[in-house]
């Protein structure tokens, strides 16, 4: 089975690090190649621009692929979303320059937006019934309005500090877009497929949670047991030899500092707390 993956820019190494994280560790994944294989000899990662690969996935060049939203939006190709993985959160908008008149979509009509996204943003305006020129640019969009070449754009932000560099302000969001799994719908059961869509969610459910470790009076058990916000309740065990129960529990991460106080006013010592690197629920 091939995994497409972005082979460069800001969603590279994250998606590499969910993959590795998840036990699929890759071998021999040099810079400028296609292909990487792993430690699962069933299982080959696809190297390729996170434009391209909805149009790989559709093809079957790769039976899943790890991209954003945003392109999987523009491709406009046939695929499934098999899981939201939590990172690479942006936002494609409608921005103009802050002085001119333009504050409405519907200031818009028949003038011209520039973007690297003509499928979205055609759609956005067809959508609200608005007719702009669009010019696709490779590159720069933020520089258009400044040129001449648009009198608006779209465009993807994360924080908003390139627009505001150049005097731009946005008009109205467009998409809100983050790296998702995708799938063809004819190979979103397989079983593979859904082996990788299992070992990817239990990296994303560890990844707020902590594990707690402790001894605890026997005495004190029910006690402690209503203190601890676990998933299904505590796991408990008995410790040869003494009156103490060892008692173990997985809690929200931003529980941790609070629980901790409490169990230790209920007599609970020993405490550990640890990380979790995969949680399969």
């Amino acid at each position: 089975m091939r995994v497409a993956v972005p082979n460069k820019g800001r969603l590279h190494d994250p998606t590499v690090e969910l993959l590795e994280r998840a036990g699929l560790q890759l071998v021999d994944g040099a810079d400028r190649k296609l292909y990487a294989d792993t430690v699962d000899p069933e299982i080959t990662v696809l190297l390729a621009r996170a434009a391209d690969i909805p149009a790989y996935v559709e093809d079957g060049a790769a039976a899943v692929g790890i991209t954003g939203l945003d392109q999987a939006r523009e491709a406009d190709a046939e695929l499934v979303e098999l899981l939201e993985l939590g990172y690479g959160q942006c936002e494609l908008v409608l921005a103009a320059p802050e002085a001119s008149a333009i504050s409405t979509v519907a200031d818009l009509e028949g003038k011209t937006v520039a973007t690297e996204f003509p499928r979205v943003t055609r759609r956005f305006f067809t959508d609200r019934g608005v007719e702009p020129t669009i010019v696709e640019v490779s590159g720069a969009t933020e520089l258009t309005p400044h040129v001449d070449i648009a009198d608006a754009i779209v465009d993807i932000t994360s924080t908003g500090t390139t627009l505001r560099m150049n005097k731009l302000e946005i008009v109205e969001p467009v998409l809100e877009s983050s790296v998702r799994l995708f799938g063809r719908a004819d190979a979103a059961n397989k079983p593979k497929v859904q082996q990788l869509r299992t070992a990817l969610q239990s990296v994303l459910a560890a990844a707020d949670k902590r594990y707690l470790m402790m001894n605890v009076p026997e005495a004190e058990l029910e006690t402690i047991r209503a203190v601890i916000p676990g998933m299904g309740g505590p796991t408990v065990m008995n410790i040869a030899g003494e009156d103490d129960v060892a008692v173990h529990a997985v809690v929200d991460e931003e529980q941790v500092f609070e629980t901790i106080a409490k169990l230790r006013s209920h007599g609970a010592h020993d405490i550990l707390v640890t990380e979790i690197e995969r949680l399969v629920e």
